[in-house]
């Protein structure tokens, strides 16, 4: 008994000591804390121990078209101060805000710099000066900085323009063409500028600012989907379905090609859907003896403009789905109609112009070559075809429903293309190197020439021009949206051409009334696209279908596929521009 008290009072005597122990240690990490906080409170007070007061200057920098100016580098100087009082940086709003912590004095100026705007100094009249030593605080409110025409703007627009013309003209792999052109711009803004420096065009950091990284993103994942379903062989087999169904009937089986390659380009991509339908398009046209490019350019036209009515149907409408928040809803509810419209039309222009390969008629399929195209095009795995069918679905899914969540849609994308990897598990290396990198590297040189253009005010220039053109009127804005990149996509490749013409497109929307519907982005989409389809180089399906053709000795004369796609271009551009008048003006 003994024993057992004296291990109570042990153990007593131990926790009190532990808690005598944890008591101290608190005590002195409070006040340790507590000095901490008075220095602190005593490094913000002068030795009066008066708080030192301070001053804010705030404004918000806009340019010409009313766009945020970033990056401006703003400073306050008095007269009586050598250095500058304070300095700050305009944010990607174009608010900015300086605080002085020294009583200003009379004669105070904002002076405000950014490379290619015009240098504007704003002095405090002795009423604003009044007002901030008052309050503590004055605004300017919106300040217009001007642009400024430098050597830089000259030698950015020059390089711009060659890269297009170096694409349109193909002397170079477009992605060669977009670093080379990148490599310029960055050569003449840091060693040319070393001589001149009204040569300069813009920072490294700055042009990083403008790559798209949901397009890239959305571009990769959907490439890892795609790379998975056509293993599946289900586009051989559907194109071999539609021969079956058409009887041999070459004007019936051109119509439910081009009608399944424009279903097919509006839930893939176009040029992934001609790489995969034209190797079995070339080989059932033979078989029926006629000439396999009356089968498929109609499908390659029709690929371009099926394309439009979603948001992943195309790369144009990927770029301006990202930069102007246009959802998948939205371009399947606003350009489906005009989409469909403008295939009737150009399906019956289809079968005019093509009639004489129509009335061709072939001995038949031999029963031996029937057998090898029914073999050709067999569901290689139909259990993996299922499964990426299924996750498919969820994407699309996943794309209508994050717009009501503000989900933007490379996110769905990627946790599709990661679902599809985990599920099925394929060759990874396999599935990476289906990624087609070249494109995305073209995207995003392509991102930082256009920053390079719009941040010298080329871009600018072109937008003030058109909407002096165009007034106030919303009709002949969309007319020259879409009869204009129409008609400039025909031998610009359409990727560069609406990606510079976005900013155009914002401006415009800001200044006409009714444009705040978007209608002028599906105005570009559609003139864009439609356009691409008016030669062999106006658009990125034309050029993969060309290359595979070639491949198979059955080369696309320029001249061939010009005679066919000019006036599907025109016609397709009329049907787009009087559905748009319906759908958001009249």
């Amino acid at each position: 008994m003994g024993h057992r008290v004296t291990k109570l009072g042990h153990w007593r005597r131990r926790w009190w000591r532990s808690w005598q122990h944890a008591l101290a240690a608190f005590i002195l990490l409070f006040a340790l804390v507590f000095s901490i906080v008075g220095m602190a409170q005593a490094g913000q007070t002068e030795p009066g121990g008066n708080q030192q007061p301070n001053y804010v200057i705030a404004a918000q920098l806009l340019d010409s078209q009313q766009q945020p100016v970033v990056n401006a580098q703003v400073t306050a100087h008095m007269p009586s101060v050598e250095e500058s009082l304070a300095e700050t940086e305009s944010q990607e709003d174009g608010n900015w805000a300086l605080e002085l912590e020294e009583e200003p004095e009379a004669g105070l100026t904002i002076v405000i710099q950014r490379p290619h705007f015009q240098k504007e100094s704003l002095e405090l009249t002795t009423n604003d000066l009044a007002e901030l030593l008052v309050t503590g605080t004055f605004g300017f409110g919106e300040i217009t900085l001007q642009r400024q025409v430098t050597a830089g703007f000259w030698a950015a627009t020059l390089i711009f323009v060659s890269v297009l013309l170096i694409i349109a003209f193909e002397k170079l792999h477009s992605t060669t063409a977009a670093l080379a052109g990148l490599s310029a711009v960055f050569l003449v803004s840091f060693a040319g500028v070393a001589a001149y420096p009204s040569l300069y065009i813009i920072s490294f950091e700055r042009a990083l600012t403008y790559i798209n990284w949901e397009v890239i993103f959305l571009v990769m994942a959907m490439m890892i989907v795609i790379a998975v379903i056509e293993g599946t062989g289900i586009f051989q087999w559907t194109a071999f379905q539609a021969y079956r169904l058409s009887g041999g009937r070459s004007w019936l089986l051109v119509l439910i090609l081009m009608g399944v390659t424009a279903v097919a380009s509006a839930l893939l991509d176009n040029f992934t859907t001609m790489l995969l339908m034209t190797p079995i398009s070339l080989q059932i046209a033979l078989a029926i003896g006629i000439n396999p490019l009356a089968l498929i350019i109609p499908e390659v036209l029709a690929s371009n403009v099926g394309g439009i009515s979603t948001l992943i149907g195309t790369p144009t409408n990927i770029l301006i789905g990202a930069h102007a928040g246009i959802g998948f809803t939205d371009f399947l509810v606003n350009q489906t109609v005009g989409v469909v419209v403008a295939l009737v039309v150009m399906a019956l222009y289809i079968l005019w112009h093509y009639r004489a390969e129509w009335r061709k008629q072939s001995g038949g399929i031999s029963p031996t070559l029937y057998k090898m195209l029914e073999e050709n095009a067999q569901i290689e795995h139909p259990n993996q075809l299922r499964k990426s069918g299924l996750v498919f679905l969820f994407i699309i899914i996943g794309f209508v429903i994050g717009e009501q969540f503000h989900v933007v849609p490379a996110v769905p994308a990627i946790i599709g293309a990661s679902a599809l990897l985990i599920w099925l598990k394929p060759d990874i290396h396999k599935m990476i190197t289906a990624v087609d990198w070249t494109t995305l590297v073209f995207f995003m040189a392509l991102f930082m020439i256009v920053g390079a253009v719009q941040e010298v005010g080329a871009i600018s220039l072109i937008a003030q021009s058109i909407s002096q053109l165009v007034g106030d009127s919303l009709p002949l804005a969309i007319f020259v949206m879409v009869f204009g990149v129409g008609t400039l996509s025909t031998v610009i490749a359409n990727i560069p051409l609406a990606a510079s013409m976005l900013p155009v497109a914002d401006f415009l929307t800001l200044t006409i009334p009714g444009a705040q519907s978007n209608v002028l982005y599906y105005a570009l989409s559609m003139g864009a696209a439609m356009g691409g389809n008016g030669s062999l180089v106006g658009a990125e399906a034309n050029l993969v279908t060309g290359g595979i053709t070639a491949q198979a000795g059955r080369p696309i004369a320029f001249m061939a596929f010009l005679k066919v796609g000019m006036p599907v271009t025109f016609l397709t551009l009329t049907v787009g521009f009087l559905w748009l008048l319906v759908r958001f003006v009249l």
